[in-house]
């Protein structure tokens, strides 16, 4: 036997290593890269996002729609690889809540976790009431009966038992459910735009990018408007415990999913601005610009494939942003922070049960509740949601150089990134919060703010109440003795936090 083989076969003992994760109860290594990337790709519904933000955004930034869109995507992109300063580094459920917690104190992640809560619990609310609206234009075609509220709250109702049975059975029937959806409505959506553009002649209509009658503020609110098309890129972080290599897969699959992404919301935008142009008429006088488009240049029947595609896309967005919110949920029950039953995983599927089942039914609840008593909540709760990760977002780029500098690996282009990242995204929250509050929407502004303040004062009790939150707040996954030679002889009953 040649020394490799006794090393192999009597490992020496390595202290230290315990035999549990903190997070044990999730299936630990066991998704691929195109799983993550589908988690993430799902959680902005670029097919959805595509044919419903540029109008939002034309509606205020005018000539300016794609320039919007295109700082925006450079803000995500800064967002996104400011983030993987901490998903190259640490494998977590948690997403952001974690990041901000192992950056700058359980002060400030507890106001992260809050914000990444809402952001992840109202666009699935928003992604849900979006796929029963669709769904009852759809059937409508053929039976005006299904534009009735109660056909669009059953509809929920079913989306949400899909939504709940999926995220239980286990994360790769979730992550290539949606991975198939998203990819059969971007193709649909694709065709649309090599129509449109085939239609309207060789070349570029250069028009499309005159900003008259745009000014800088305008611009701003128009491209934090933009900003919201990406939210939700970060999502496949929560897969963290999950990936195989999710120091490799994570990252690679938060910044593709923003470059892809970003690169179909100009191309549809941009068909959309020419579409429109090449009939005189004007994108932003538009109720549903792509079937609008459809029936203008003769694909009508392209309508029922395009509210199809966007349909099914709402309800992918919903899958991978439950799915999220389900293990931040699980994560705080881990710590304490909420009640530690939240924090069971199912033995079977391996998945965060409770916390799934906790989820759902408030997530299907307030769409179903405010279409029953007749209100237009849709546009509000992607208010809600925004402003929900725009904080989130900026937090951890003010956490990650704080991080990085104390495991002494901070460099100046992360600082300067990360932190002209956070001022615009400071900004840009200040903004966007105080144009909804002096719009109609002003109700999703107001219940952001109470939600988020409500929610960080809770938590605070809650840590004052239980100082020990102090050392188990942002658990995150750890080598166990069966991930190395030698582990078994280690004497710690589990992996900690630090």
């Amino acid at each position: 036997m040649t020394a490799l083989e006794r090393a192999i076969a009597h490992p020496a003992p390595v202290p230290g290593i315990g035999t549990r994760s903190p997070v044990d109860g999730l299936e630990r290594r066991s998704v691929g890269f195109v799983d993550v990337l589908a988690q993430s790709v799902s959680a902005v519904a670029p097919s959805a996002a595509a044919t419903t933000i540029p109008l939002l955004v034309a509606v205020v930034a005018g000539g300016a729609t794609l320039w919007s869109l295109a700082v925006a995507m450079l803000i995500a992109l800064a967002v996104a690889t400011t983030v993987n300063q901490f998903t190259r580094r640490i494998a977590a459920t948690g997403s952001l809540y974690t990041y901000v917690t192992r950056g700058l104190g359980t002060g400030a992640g507890f106001v992260a976790g809050i914000a990444t809560l809402i952001g992840y619990g109202f666009i699935a609310m928003f992604s849900l009431a979006g796929a029963g609206y669709y769904l009852s234009i759809l059937v409508g075609r053929a039976w005006p009966g299904a534009t009735s509220p109660l056909f669009a709250i059953v509809c929920i109702g079913l989306m949400a038992l899909v939504v709940l049975v999926v995220i239980v059975r286990g994360i790769r029937l979730s992550t290539r459910l949606t991975l198939l959806i998203e990819t059969v409505s971007v193709g649909i959506i694709l065709v649309l735009v090599v129509t449109l553009l085939v239609a309207t002649g060789p070349g570029i209509d250069w028009s499309a990018f005159d900003v008259g009658g745009s000014t800088p503020a305008t611009f701003a609110v128009g491209s934090v408007l933009a900003l919201t098309a990406f939210v939700g890129f970060e999502s496949s972080a929560a897969l963290g415990v999950e990936a195989k290599r999710p120091f490799a897969a994570v990252p690679r699959a938060i910044v593709w999913t923003v470059i892809a992404s970003g690169t179909l919301f100009l191309v549809a935008s941009y068909s959309q601005i020419v579409g429109f142009s090449a009939l005189g008429l004007d994108l932003v006088g538009s109720g549903s610009p792509v079937n609008d488009l459809a029936t203008a240049y003769g694909v009508e029947w392209m309508g029922l494939l395009l509210d199809l595609s966007i349909a099914t896309s709402f309800l992918a967005c919903a899958i991978a942003s439950t799915t999220a919110l389900a293990r931040v949920l699980f994560a705080m029950g881990r710590e304490g922070v909420v009640p530690p039953l939240v924090g069971s995983a199912h033995p079977r599927f391996r998945t965060p049960w409770v916390a799934a089942a906790i989820a759902v039914p408030v997530v299907a609840g307030v769409p179903i509740a405010a279409i029953a008593l007749g209100s237009g909540l849709w546009e509000t709760l992607i208010v809600v949601a925004a402003a929900g990760y725009i904080t989130a977002y900026g937090l951890v780029c003010v956490a990650a150089p704080v991080f990085l500098r104390r495991i002494g690996e901070l460099t100046a282009a992360v600082a300067v990134r990360s932190i002209t990242a956070a001022a615009l995204l400071g900004v840009g929250l200040v903004v966007y919060l105080s144009v909804e509050f002096a719009g109609e929407r002003w109700i999703g502004a107001a219940v952001f703010v109470l939600l988020l303040g409500a929610g960080s004062v809770l938590s605070m009790l809650r840590r004052r109440r239980h100082p020990w939150l102090l050392d188990t707040v942002g658990v995150y996954d750890v080598p166990v003795a069966s991930d190395v030679l030698g582990g078994g002889a280690g004497d710690a009953p589990g992996g900690g936090p630090g």
